[in-house]
């Protein structure tokens, strides 16, 4: 055979085993990459900055259950980095991942690891990379929160409403059926007034509370001076304290100033003053005082009343909640007013405070923040006073010097007045 031949065959042949050879190279590097990728529990580049950025309870789990990333507000429910998930419904959901897409649920979780306080979460995992899955957990307690108080809202107030309708109704009737008795008619008549009178309270409340709850229903806020609310707060309550046989006392800081709306302020205080009230016995007092403490403006309404019982704490404010059921009926209370301290406040940007001892009464606490004193600008406009003839004045101031050393001296009994910063 030809070599020339021969050596082109040699040279085919050695190309095709080294073509093969380096196939199977290529293939054995691409093998490997995969398994590395397989076996590696790498993030993704960026998925630390965007967790960090979240706000919700986010991180990224491997199949074993080991946190490699988390967001801050995952420590509210006990997830951090290098820790092993412990809730069982969240492994699960992590496992149900592992072949791809995502899945969601809906349950309840321990915050912070503990067994109280659970919170309703919408927890969401998908598939990020072979190894890992993304797991976001939000917290939507206080959404189903407000839709359950919506419905509680709805229903109490059918509930509420009905009491007196139903009441004017049927005494309609007896009015009708007592015709001919004119004692019979005047007595029902008052009663009619009365349900009448609780009818327009009930309804008035659930107006400002709603208009205190809309985002559009508060007016302009401006500079309000709290000596002012306070003022007319106990003034339009002094008549209630009176026929109650309660003393209603002032004390505290003077010259405070917030930023809202004044006529809001005085119905929540006036709220504060009137269940202070209602709830003393005769012959005991109720103090409203007022401090001033680094940059806060504490409103403060004191009673030696029968006090609130630990177990109703937690829901005073609850719209149509009472802590005393039938003192409320007696006395007509409706079960809004600590609902629109609560929300007047929160409107304002502050917060109620409150602490109560059984019998030996209550102390509830509007914190708001405290703004300077505006300054008060002189008019630039007004007008100066005409000068005066000067020797009719003269005449004049001459006449009012006889007089006065003619009439007898005029001694005032009025001892000065001085307010007690002392709380009840």
């Amino acid at each position: 055979m030809d070599s020339t031949l021969l050596a082109l065959l040699a040279l085919g042949l050695g190309v095709a085993i080294g073509a093969g050879i380096a196939a199977m190279i290529v293939a054995a590097m691409r093998a490997r990459t995969a398994a590395e990728q397989q076996a590696s529990s790498e993030l993704p580049d960026g998925l630390t900055d965007v967790l960090a950025a979240m706000d919700d309870a986010a991180c990224a789990v491997d199949p074993s259950g080991l946190v490699t990333a988390a967001s801050t507000a995952a420590g509210r429910f006990g997830i951090g980095i290098g820790a092993t998930l412990e809730n069982p419904e969240l492994r699960q959901l992590v496992r149900a991942v592992r072949e791809g897409g995502s899945e969601t649920a809906t349950l309840r979780l321990a915050r912070g690891g503990r067994s109280l306080d659970p919170r309703l979460v919408a927890a969401r995992a998908s598939r990020i990379g072979p190894r890992l899955s993304l797991l976001i957990i939000r917290d939507i307690t206080e959404q189903e929160r407000l839709e359950q108080m919506r419905t509680d809202f709805v229903a109490n107030t059918s509930h509420e409403l009905k009491t007196p309708v139903g009441a004017v109704s049927l005494l309609a009737e007896a009015i009708e059926s007592a015709a001919d008795d004119p004692a019979q008619v005047r007595a029902f008549a008052s009663r009619i007034q009365a349900e009448a009178a609780r009818l327009g309270q009930l309804t008035g409340r659930i107006m400002s509370l709603s208009r205190l709850q809309s985002s559009d229903g508060l007016g302009r806020f401006g500079p309000v001076a709290i000596d002012e609310v306070i003022a007319a707060s106990v003034e339009s309550h002094a008549v209630q304290a009176s026929s109650a046989g309660v003393e209603l006392t002032r004390g505290g800081d003077r010259g405070a100033w917030v930023q809202g709306d004044a006529q809001i302020l005085i119905e929540a205080v006036g709220n504060l003053i009137a269940n202070a009230i209602v709830y003393s016995p005769r012959g005991s007092r109720v103090g409203v005082g007022v401090r001033v403490d680094d940059g806060v403006v504490e409103i403060s309404v004191s009673d030696q009343g029968i006090g609130i019982e630990e177990a109703d704490r937690d829901r005073i404010f609850e719209r149509f909640y009472r802590a005393d059921e039938a003192r409320s009926r007696r006395t007509g209370g409706t079960g809004l007013g600590l609902s629109i301290v609560k929300h007047a406040t929160q409107r304002h940007g502050g917060e109620v405070r409150l602490w109560s001892r059984p019998g030996r009464g209550s102390t509830f606490t509007m914190r708001l923040p405290q703004i300077a004193a505006p300054e008060i600008e002189d008019d630039p406009g007004a007008r100066k006073k005409p000068a005066k003839d000067k020797s009719k004045n003269k005449k004049k101031r001459k006449a009012r010097k006889a007089s006065r050393l003619a009439a007898p001296p005029v001694i005032s009994t009025d001892q000065p007045r001085t307010d007690s910063g002392e709380l009840v």
